[in-house]
């Protein structure tokens, strides 16, 4: 199990499996809304997602695809904790990784969004990289973790 939290405390959760598949975004609305280059997104299933302190705010926030997102932040220090987007609602959770205890317990399975990758940031060998998002059939998933997502969606 995994625990996390935002900046002043305020909010603590704890994932009680691994991640279906990280992502690291690299498109214009991530950077903005994160204020860097990329983010890096943990993807799980919400009910994974155990608060353990607080009550994160939602704020719904525009996206690329038109159908916004809604972003959980701590009402106090408003630091994002996770996303929900409108393919699965409040059934998914994109966890920034950076507010896990151990981010790098969390390393991105694949980069989406490359096209709008910051020209200093250096894509890792070995792990896939599309300009945009990807299709299902590009392997990028484990078995495991697409048999959770379609379960998810199913429920």
């Amino acid at each position: 199990m995994s625990e996390g939290g935002c900046a002043c405390g305020a909010i603590r959760y704890a994932l009680t499996s691994g991640p279906m598949v990280v992502h690291c975004c690299h498109c214009a609305d991530c950077q903005t809304e994160t204020g860097s280059a990329f983010v890096i997104n943990a993807v799980i299933e919400s009910d994974r997602v155990t608060l353990l302190a607080g009550a994160p705010d939602y704020v719904l926030t525009p996206s690329a695809s038109g159908k916004g997102q809604e972003i959980a932040r701590c009402p106090t220090c408003r630091v994002a904790l996770w996303s929900h987007y409108a393919g699965s609602g409040r059934k998914s959770s994109f966890v920034r990784a950076g507010t896990l205890d151990d981010p790098g317990a969390v390393p991105p399975d694949v980069h989406i969004f490359t096209r709008s990758k910051l020209a200093w940031v250096v894509l890792p060998d070995g792990v896939p990289a599309f300009e945009a998002f990807y299709s299902s059939s590009e392997g990028v998933w484990s078995d495991a973790g697409r048999a959770r997502w379609k379960a998810l969606l199913a429920a």
